[in-house]
């Protein structure tokens, strides 16, 4: 008996040496610049996004915040150098859906997106939205649902790319509606709005702010936005969910990961300041200029979103066989 108790203390011991040691890293973090892995080149929408926070953050955490663009491989080499990092808090990760939630249903990753980082905080919503040229007859989701059904071998769509959060949220639409869609793949979202502008695509699926311009010039018209609540840029546009194809939600997002194991108290120091910062009027507005709406969610939350994207886009691959061409 003697033997269990003395057991059961020190496994208690053990306990409390490991949360007071990791109270006490918080405490003292960060000491020394945080870097921050964006899995792209510079000046696309992920740079922005973290650059729009990094000053802020800095003053926040009393360090400075170096950005570091580490393009390839579809988001895998910056994802993995992050993965593979010490989990101190001071190497993280400009994650996106698109690498994380859908590449790895493709393409062998080199880490698991579930097991080998640990969600810090999402950054940013970017709500998708269904698009059409002008010569397509018809002014929102049902008539182009119903319009779609007159024709059998279906309707094109672009997006900017295979296995894209766009794509699948064509793939799935056209599952949920009952209609038939083809996929016209672009290598990025430029191609794609120029085709859709100039009538060579009837259809495009991307996020809001690729087309917004477009459609406030009536180069394009808005069929539908994805996501369960009205877009803040076009508040008049309906949901996909409001014009009867129900529980429809997608949206593309960017956060921030750390490497698995990074200590918790670390992880909701971070996840703190981080939502602070998207809170500022002036970071805000930058967010929502750029037609991205800004979260800062928990740690605990933006994990269990991970967990079903992953799951739903990993059956919408397989039901609509999905491959990198």
């Amino acid at each position: 008996m003697n033997f269990y108790k003395k057991w059961i203390q020190l496994f208690l011991l053990q306990i409390c040496l490991i949360f007071g040691i990791s109270n006490v890293l918080a405490q003292d973090y960060p000491n020394r610049p945080i870097k921050i892995i964006v899995p792209w080149p510079p000046g696309g929408g992920g740079d922005a996004v973290v650059r729009n926070i990094s000053e802020k953050l800095s003053e926040r955490l009393g360090q400075s915040i170096v950005v570091e663009n580490k393009p390839g491989a579809s988001g895998f080499i910056g994802a993995q150098q992050v993965a593979i990092a010490p989990p101190d808090g001071y190497t993280l990760l400009m994650g996106f859906d698109g690498s994380l939630v859908v590449a790895p249903h493709l393409m062998k990753a080199p880490f698991n997106p579930l097991v080998d980082f640990v969600p810090v905080t999402k950054l940013n919503d970017a709500t998708l939205i269904l698009a059409s040229h002008p010569s397509l007859p018809v002014k929102n989701l049902k008539e182009m649902i119903a319009y779609a059904k007159t024709k059998p071998d279906g309707l094109n769509f672009g997006s900017t790319g295979v296995g894209t959060t766009p794509h699948l949220a064509g793939e799935l639409l056209a599952m949920q509606a009952g209609i038939k869609l083809v996929h016209v793949p672009y290598k990025g979202g430029g191609q794609a709005v120029t085709d859709a502008v100039s009538g060579q695509i009837p259809l495009i699926f991307t996020v809001v702010p690729t087309v917004s311009g477009f459609v406030k010039q009536g180069s394009l018209n808005p069929i539908a936005v994805s996501s369960l609540k009205r877009s803040e840029v076009f508040p008049e546009v309906m949901t996909m969910s409001e014009s009867g194809v129900n529980g429809f939600n997608v949206s593309s997002w960017y956060g921030i990961f750390a490497p698995a194991k990074t200590p918790k108290p670390i992880v909701e120091k971070l996840q703190k300041e981080i939502a602070y910062v998207l809170s500022i009027p002036e970071v805000r507005e930058k967010y929502l200029k750029s037609a991205f709406v800004p979260i800062g969610n928990s740690s605990q939350e933006f994990a269990e979103q991970i967990k079903d994207d992953y799951a739903r886009w990993g059956k919408v691959v397989e039901q609509a066989k999905i491959k990198l061409e």
